[in-house]
């Protein structure tokens, strides 16, 4: 059986509901395994064990949020040479651009030579306060709608062997 990995990281709210509406998404398929973890539970072998990765996490100041960073340094020279070929997705939320991240987790996946199997999902909050910014998310049901589109596509895509 395929083993998909949710691996996300949330500050406010809407990280969490991307991740959570790709795994609903996801777990539709047949033939397949759902792992959802925090970045802080994930590991090196989390990435090891399964068979493609959706990652979810925020934009902070221009760049993948601190724990998301995290996971990826703790996993990055562990997982090298290890983990080619394997399928990749990333949904970012962001209060007004979240590119600079994607970018960011671009050239990781690059150097794991991971496959893009689409194109970055970037949720857009439009949050510019400190009182925004800081302030719980909730995610419209249209953008949620395609975090589930995500989901499943990537879950069909491994479980019938496409990617």
């Amino acid at each position: 059986m395929k083993r998909l990995a949710i691996i996300w990281h949330s500050m406010t709210g809407g990280s969490q509901a991307l991740a959570e509406a790709a795994a609903m998404g996801a777990r539709a398929a047949e033939g397949l395994e759902v792992v959802l973890l925090h970045a802080e539970a994930a590991s090196p072998q989390t990435l090891l064990d399964v068979d493609g990765y959706i990652f979810v996490f925020p934009e902070n100041l221009a760049a993948i949020s601190g724990v998301m960073k995290a996971f990826f340094d703790r996993s990055y020279y562990p997982c090298l040479g290890q983990i080619e070929g394997r399928p990749y997705a990333l949904l970012v939320c962001a209060g007004s651009d979240g590119r600079n991240a994607v970018r960011q987790a671009e050239r990781i996946a690059t150097g794991w030579r991971l496959k893009r199997i689409a194109d970055s999902l970037i949720v857009c909050t439009h949050a510019q306060t400190p009182e925004a910014i800081l302030a719980p998310k909730t995610i419209d049901e249209p953008e949620l709608a395609k975090a589930r589109e995500y989901g499943a596509a990537m879950a069909e895509g491994l479980a019938l062997g496409v990617f």
